[in-house]
């Protein structure tokens, strides 16, 4: 039986398998029943995104939740790192949200945070998984509720709405910065992609003194992520120029990643803002251990910026969970991805965009440098990345045209470049990813491999 976890909890088209009221309810069931405490009913928040399915899925869960003895504390819509933050500071026993970050609004999914803010273990999610799977899809079912709930009535649990935890979350954000009206004078523009951060982020800036303007801020629960966000800034950096903006803030779907655009409009990669924030940091006698986590998706330009800097670069594999794991385990502050999830771990258990944000904002203040300037810490390789839809995930270096084809290129760029090939853990897709020395290489080295794949394993 496959795992219904993928790289961030469960995740798929919303009302059908497993993103069915069904499951959420036998998740909400499995998760109260795992963290029951004797003499308290567990706590569990619950926080959604802007998809017009969020509310269909949360009332499954608080449901779930309810029947297993639990109280549901439903906050609305809310970033992914608020529910992180909040379950911490609200003193919950697990948070939970609802999304698909960057994917197209006809996805959803659910996301588990444990009481310390932190994403669950692979144990903790192996066991949920079981416990959903293993329930019978009656309705008349009460597998997987503690028995002595089912048998007594007045144990069930109750619905509690929190939509004041809004202002709690902003306030949080506010206070990470050196003082009030910190950002007085700089006029940026906010991308929030339809999505989670749509009223959390215009407020968080203005609060902070910062000349604000909106765009991709009016949700109707299927504009998310439509044409803008972190994957789309093109009408960012249109409006960034015209509104002579000292940067724009493109944020995704559930507010975990940023990609930015500086004064003139160029495209500012999450490399770059990693780099701009660890040199800062480490200018300042902040960055602990001399050390930044990242992962193998990197620019080559972000290893030689950091070799240059003289900072100790920890490479993981693909994913915010790993960069978190290294950087606990290695004792650091900072680290990020390309895509844009960067955590500061000395403010937040999660990657948070507005806090990215902030933090970007602050060391143009400090410095007195305008983003375009700060970005030039690192210089970008052409780079190339392509999605192939496929038929089933197998095991790449298994297929001899792929594996020949991969080798070839490599052979060519030499030092010059590099190749990643990678499956999507939340959607059939093989990421193919290309460095080169210029674009027309490079793009032309990818085409080479994208093409076998798509002979050998594509969906069509």
């Amino acid at each position: 039986m496959a795992g219904l976890f993928g790289t961030d909890g469960i995740r798929g088209k919303a009302n059908q398998y497993p993103m069915t009221p069904e499951v959420a309810l036998r998740a909400g069931r499995a998760l109260a029943g795992a963290i029951r405490r004797d003499g308290a009913p567990p706590r569990i928040l619950i926080g959604r995104d802007t998809r017009n399915s969020g509310d269909m899925i949360a009332c499954a869960l608080a449901a779930g939740i309810c029947s297993a003895g639990g109280d549901a504390h439903i906050c609305g819509v809310l970033p992914t790192p608020a529910i992180a933050y909040l379950t911490t500071a609200e003193s919950m026993d697990a948070g939970v949200v609802i999304s698909a970050s960057h994917n197209p609004f006809a996805d959803n999914g659910i996301k588990f945070f444990n009481a310390d803010g932190f994403k669950l273990s692979r144990e903790m999610e192996a066991f949920l998984d079981q416990k959903i799977q293993q329930a019978p899809g009656g309705g008349d079912s009460t597998e997987g509720i503690p028995a002595e709930y089912a048998a007594q009535p007045e144990k069930i649990g109750a619905v509690q709405h929190r939509p004041e935890l809004f202002h709690t979350y902003v306030d949080f954000l506010t206070r990470q910065m050196p003082s009030a009206g910190f950002l007085k004078g700089l006029k940026v523009v906010l991308d929030c992609s339809n999505g989670a951060v749509w009223q959390a982020a215009p407020k968080v800036f203005r609060s902070l003194g910062a000349e604000v303007e909106t765009i991709c801020a009016e949700p109707d629960g299927r504009n998310i992520n439509q044409g803008c966000g972190s994957q789309d800034t093109a009408l960012l950096q249109k409006r960034v120029i015209e509104a002579r903006a000292c940067a724009g803030l493109a944020f995704d779907g559930d507010g975990d990643r940023l990609i930015a655009v500086d004064e003139t409009g160029g495209s500012v990669s999450g490399d770059q803002i990693l780099a701009a924030c660890a040199k800062h940091l480490k200018n300042n006698g902040k960055l602990a251990n001399n050390r930044v986590v990242s992962t193998v998706m990197s620019n080559v330009g972000f290893h030689k910026a950091m070799e240059q800097l003289g900072i100790e670069l920890v490479i993981t594999d693909v994913g915010d969970r790993h960069v978190l794991e290294q950087m606990t385990e290695q004792g650091a502050v900072i680290g990020g991805e390309d895509s844009g999830h960067m955590i500061f771990l000395d403010s937040h258990t999660s990657g948070d965009g507005i806090l990215t944000g902030l933090r970007l904002m602050q060391v143009m203040r400090e410095t007195n440098t305008p983003l375009s300037v700060l970005a030039s810490v690192m210089q970008t390789y052409p780079q190339i990345l392509r999605n192939v839809e496929i038929a089933e995930k197998v095991d790449i270096m298994e297929i001899p045209d792929i594996k020949a084809a991969i080798s070839r290129v490599e052979e060519r760029l030499g030092s010059q470049g590099r190749v990643l090939v990678r499956y999507s853990g939340t959607q059939p897709l093989c990421r193919v990813m290309v460095e080169g020395p210029d674009p027309e290489t490079t793009r032309s080295y990818c085409t080479e491999i994208v093409d076998i794949i798509r002979r050998k394993i594509g969906a069509n």
